[in-house]
C-alpha cells in the first residue's frame, strides 16, 4: 500500500489513510499550533468532538500549555519534591516540580488500575515492580538553560513536529533528505509498504530508486561541503589509562578510502558480505565505512562472542572475508581474539564453508617492529600497563596463531593503498549491513538494514534525541557489536559531523572513577550508557563520581533495558547533579533507532518511563485478541506504520521475518515487548513477552542457552528462566536433568557454565544459577511449564493452576533443591 495523506472526514486535519494518530495515550491529542493533550479522557480520536476537543474542533482552554496538557493545571514555580526540610531537592532550579494533585496517581487508584489490567508474566511483573508509584507520578522538567539552542525547545513544538511526521511523512522526511547528498533522486513513490500479512508480502520501501552512498554523506560531505576536515571525529581511549589517540574527519576519510581499496583489491564487490570481529578500536569504524563505501554488506560480530557464535554468523551470511585483530584487553582480562577467530574459521571449514582470507589488525602488537623494519608474522602480544608504583612495564604473552596462506596484516595492506576511492552509488533500498540478534528459536536472526532509510533515521534521531550541537563531545559507552554502537557511535554521530569518544575498556577498570575521568578529560557533553553500568557504579558509591568535575555534562541517556527509578534518580542526582535531563530510550536492533524517548528540552521526565514516540512512530497497545486498548492500559506494544529506519527483512529468511513481526497482529509491527501506558500518556516498557532474556542490556534467547546445555553429554533436558538481579536486571537460572549414570556436582555445574555455555555463546550468557532437576514439570502434551519454573527460581509458592501437570509431585522436590539466590 502507498502511504498517501488523505483528508479525514472529521474536523482536526489530515491523517494517514486507515491510521489513527497516537501521541502518548491519545490518537491525535494535539493541533499544529498548540499543545492539546487531553485533560480528563485518554482516548482521543483525531478530531472527534467531545474527546479532548470542542465540537467545533477548537482546543479546550485548559490544554494550551505543556503543564495543562499533562493534566496539571496552571504552571507553578519549581519546588523541592523530596529531601529534608530546608534542603534543595531535585525540584530546585528546573529539577522536579512538586507533584500536583491531578498528576499524582494515589496508591489505591494505582493498585485498582493494575488489578483491572490484563494479567502479565512474572518477567513483566518484575519490570513493573521496579517502578515505584510515587516516582510514576513525579515529573522532572528540563532546565531552562537548554531552551535557547534546543532543536525542540518545548512540548508544543514536539507535538507540531510529531503530527507532521505521521500525517505527512513524505514532506517531513523529504525535507530531512535534502540535507544529504543524492546522486539521483527517487523516481517512484516516496514511501510504499504493506504491514498486513493477510494482504500479501510484507515490504517497506523508502525513496526507492534514489542513489546515494552513506559513507560519502558521513565523510566526503563533511570534509568538503561542511569544511570539517580538521575536526576530531573520534577520541579513542584505550583500555589502559594513557593509551589514547584521535582521528579527524579528513584522516578518517583517507583511511576509509585506503581500506576500501584494500577490499576491492581482494575482489570484494557490491553485495558481498564481510564479517568484522574486532574490539572497540578505530579500525572497526574504518572497516564498516569502507564496506559501505564500495557497497559491500558488513556483518559486525561482538568481540565477546565465542568461536561457535562467530562460525554460525559466518555461515548464515556467507561472508567472503573475515577481519579480526591479534588480541585485546578488557579490563585486566586478555582476549586472544585471533585464536578464537581461527577456531571459528576451522569450524566453518569443517562445515563445508572455507574462507580464503583473514585480515588481522595488529592491535596489542602494534608497537612490535621486526629487525628488518617490517611487521613480523607472529609477534608476541604486548601490553603497556602501569604497575602500582606508576612505572610502565611491557608484558609479553604467548604467540598468536598465524597461517601465512590465509592471514595478512592490516597494516601491511594499508601501507601501499591509495587514499582516494570512488564510492559505489547505491540504491536507497540496497543492503547496508546485517546484524544478528537472538531469536526465540535459538538461531540468531540476521536483521538487515538498508542504505537510505537507515541513514535518515540514525542521523535524525541522534540530532534530536541528544539535542546535538556542533560544539558537543558525545560519548556512547556501548559496543559497536550491538545496534546501539552502529546507530549511535558510527552512523548517527558521523552523519551530523559530531565529535565522539570511542572507549575500549570497562567502567570499573582500573577503578570505578574511570568513566568520569574520561568525561573530564574530553569534556564530554552528551553521555549515553546502559542501566546495568549505572547500577554497577551505584554499587561503588558516590565518591568515585564526585571526585571528578563532570561540569561539561548537559544530557544523559540510557539504553538497552528499562531503568528502575532508583538507578534513574541516582544517575540524575549524583552523576548529572540535577541539571542534566535523562533521555531514557526504547528501541530495538530491528527498529534501527529510537522509538520511544524523551527530548532533552521538551519532555517532562518520569523515572523509568520512555515517555513518548519519536518522529514518524505510531505506537499502540493491543490485548491478546488484537483489540487496540485506549487510555490507561497494558498489553502488547506494536507500531502501526513504518519509519525510515525499520529493518527490511531477516537475511535469507523473509518468511520468519513476516511470522515474527507481523503475523500476530496483521497491520502492525509487533515488538515482542509488553508495555503500559499511564494516565498521563507516558509509555512504560514492562519486558519481553516471549522466551527472551535481557541480561545487562544484551538480549539472549532461552532456546539458545538451553541448546548449549543440551550439547553436554551429561544433560538430557534443560530449561532456562529469568531471575531478577540487582545489577544485570535479569540473570539466567537453569534447570538441568541428567542422563543415567551421571551425578550432579559443583564440578559439573562449573563445566556446564564454561564448556556448555561460555564457549558456545559467550561470557554474557553465563548462568548465575544451575539447579539439578530430577525431572521438569510438564503438561500432558509434554510441554515444559516455564511459568512454574520461574516461580520456583524466585521461591514464590503461589503457583496458580497446576492441574494440567502430568507430574505435580516434582514441584516440592524442585523447591527443596533451589539454589540460594539473592535479590
Amino acid at each position: 500500500m502507498e502511504a498517501q495523506p488523505t483528508r479525514d472526514t472529521t474536523k482536526g486535519g489530515t491523517r494517514l489513510a486507515g491510521e489513527r494518530l497516537t501521541v502518548g495515550h491519545s490518537r491525535s491529542g494535539h493541533t499544529a499550533d498548540r499543545a492539546t493533550w487531553p485533560t480528563k479522557t485518554h482516548a482521543v480520536t483525531a478530531g472527534r468532538p467531545g474527546r479532548g476537543r470542542a465540537a467545533d474542533g477548537r482546543t479546550p482552554r485548559d490544554a494550551r500549555s505543556p503543564s495543562a496538557a499533562l493534566g496539571r493545571g496552571p504552571p507553578r514555580s519549581p519546588r523541592a519534591s523530596s529531601g529534608p526540610a530546608g534542603t534543595n531537592g531535585p525540584g530546585a532550579a528546573g529539577g522536579a516540580a512538586r507533584a500536583l494533585p491531578r498528576a499524582a496517581v494515589p496508591a489505591p487508584r494505582l493498585r485498582a488500575a493494575l488489578k483491572r489490567a490484563r494479567r502479565c508474566t512474572p518477567a513483566q511483573s518484575l519490570r513493573r515492580a521496579m517502578v515505584q508509584p510515587e516516582e510514576q507520578a513525579r515529573l522532572y522538567r528540563p532546565r531552562p538553560e537548554l531552551l535557547p539552542t534546543a532543536h525542540v525547545p518545548s512540548l508544543p513544538h514536539y507535538q507540531r513536529l510529531y503530527r507532521r511526521s505521521v500525517e505527512e511523512p513524505q514532506e517531513f522526511w523529504g525535507d530531512i533528505a535534502k540535507e544529504f547528498y543524492w546522486k539521483q533522486q527517487h523516481s517512484g513513490p516516496f514511501l510504499r509498504y504493506n504491514f498486513d500479512v493477510t494482504k500479501g508480502k510484507i515490504f517497506i520501501e523508502w525513496m526507492k530508486g534514489a542513489k546515494t552512498n552513506i559513507c560519502y554523506n558521513l565523510l566526503d560531505r563533511n570534509v568538503g561541503e561542511k569544511k570539517l576536515g580538521d575536526k576530531v571525529a573520534f577520541y579513542w581511549e584505550g583500555n589502559e589509562p594513557g593509551d589514547s589517540m584521535k582521528i579527524t574527519y579528513g584522516e578518517l576519510l583517507r583511511k576509509v578510502c585506503q581500506f576500501a581499496n584494500v577490499l576491492r583489491n581482494h575482489g570484494v564487490k557490491k553485495g558481498d558480505r564481510i564479517s568484522i570481529y574486532l574490539p572497540m578500536i578505530l579500525e572497526l569504524v574504518i572497516a564498516m565505512l569502507a564496506c559501505a563505501r564500495i557497497g559491500a554488506i558488513h556483518s559486525v560480530v561482538f568481540a565477546g562472542f565465542s568461536a561457535d557464535s562467530l562460525c554460525e554468523r559466518i555461515l548464515d551470511c556467507g561472508c567472503s572475508l573475515l577481519i579480526t585483530a591479534d588480541a585485546f584487553y578488557r579490563g585486566d582480562k586478555l582476549v586472544n581474539l585471533k585464536q578464537i577467530a581461527d577456531e571459528a574459521l576451522q569450524k566453518s571449514k569443517d562445515k563445508g564453508f572455507p574462507l580464503k582470507q583473514c585480515i588481522v589488525v595488529k592491535h596489542l602488537g602494534r608497537e612490535e617492529i621486526a629487525t628488518d623494519g617490517a611487521c613480523s608474522q607472529s609477534p608476541p602480544l604486548k601490553r603497556l600497563c602501569q604497575d602500582v608504583q606508576g612505572l610502565f612495564l611491557i608484558l609479553c604473552f604467548s604467540q598468536i596463531p598465524w597461517d601465512p596462506r590465509m592471514d595478512v596484516w592490516w597494516q601491511d595492506l594499508m601501507s601501499g593503498a591509495s587514499t582516494e576511492c570512488e564510492p559505489e552509488w547505491c540504491d536507497s533500498e540496497d543492503e547496508l549491513f546485517i546484524l544478528y540478534t537472538s531469536g526465540s528459536t535459538g538461531k540468531p536472526k540476521g536483521v538487515l538494514h538498508t542504505v537510505g532509510g537507515y541513514m535518515l533515521y540514525a542521523a535524525t534521531s541522534f540530532k534530536y534525541v541528544f539535542d546535538y550541537q556542533p560544539e558537543d563531545v558525545y560519548w556512547c559507552t556501548a559496543d559497536i557489536g550491538w545496534i546501539t554502537g552502529h546507530s549511535y557511535i558510527t552512523y548517527g554521530p558521523l552523519a551530523n559531523g559530531a565529535t565522539s569518544v570511542l572507549f575500549e575498556g570497562i567502567p570499573t577498570y582500573p577503578d570505578a572513577g574511570r568513566m568520569w575521568s574520561i568525561v573530564d578529560k574530553y569534556k564530554v557533553t552528551k553521555f549515553y550508557t546502559a542501566p546495568t553500568a549505572i547500577r554497577l557504579l551505584m554499587k561503588c558509591g558516590e565518591e568515585p563520581v564526585k571526585k571528578h568535575s563532570r561540569k561539561s555534562l548537559k544530557v544523559l541517556g540510557t539504553v538497552g533495558e528499562p531503568i528502575n527509578p532508583e538507578a534513574w534518580l541516582w544517575y540524575y542526582r549524583v552523576v548529572g547533579e540535577e541539571r542534566c535531563p535523562i533521555v531514557d530510550t526504547f528501541w530495538q536492533t530491528e527498529t534501527g533507532g529510537h522509538m520511544l524517548t524523551p527530548l532533552p528540552a521538551a519532555t517532562p521526565m518520569k523515572p523509568g518511563s520512555a515517555t513518548f514516540p519519536f518522529f514518524g512512530v505510531v505506537p499502540a497497545i493491543m490485548n491478546e485478541s488484537g483489540e487496540e486498548l485506549e487510555g490507561e492500559a497494558e498489553g502488547y506494544l506494536v507500531f502501526k506504520q513504518p519509519w525510515p529506519g525499520i529493518m527490511r527483512t531477516l537475511y535469507g529468511n523473509h518468511q520468519q521475518f513476516e511470522t515474527t513481526y507481523f503475523k500476530k497482529f496483521p497491520g502492525c509491527y509487533v515488538t515482542g515487548d509488553g508495555c503500559r501506558r499511564d494516565k498521563d500518556g507516558y509509555y512504560w516498557i514492562t519486558g519481553r513477552i516471549d522466551d527472551m532474556l535481557n541480561v545487562s542490556g544484551h538480549l539472549l534467547s532461552t532456546a539458545e542457552v538451553e541448546s548449549a546445555l543440551l550439547g553436554h553429554g551429561a544433560v538430557s533436558e534443560a530449561a532456562v528462566v529469568s531471575h531478577p538481579h540487582p545489577l544485570k536486571g535479569e540473570c539466567l537460572y537453569c534447570f538441568v536433568t541428567l542422563k543415567d549414570g551421571h551425578e550432579f556436582t559443583k564440578n559439573l555445574a562449573d563445566e556446564l557454565k564454561k564448556q556448555g555455555i561460555r564457549e558456545k555463546i559467550g561470557p554474557i550468557a553465563t548462568p548465575d544459577y544451575i539447579q539439578y532437576a530430577p525431572s521438569l514439570p510438564k503438561t500432558r502434551s509434554g510441554k515444559i511449564t516455564r511459568r512454574i519454573l520461574r516461580k520456583i527460581a524466585q521461591n514464590d509458592r503461589d503457583l496458580g493452576d497446576v492441574s494440567t501437570l502430568v507430574n505435580p509431585g516434582i514441584i516440592n522436590q524442585l523447591f527443596n533443591n533451589r539454589c540460594e539466590t539473592k535479590l
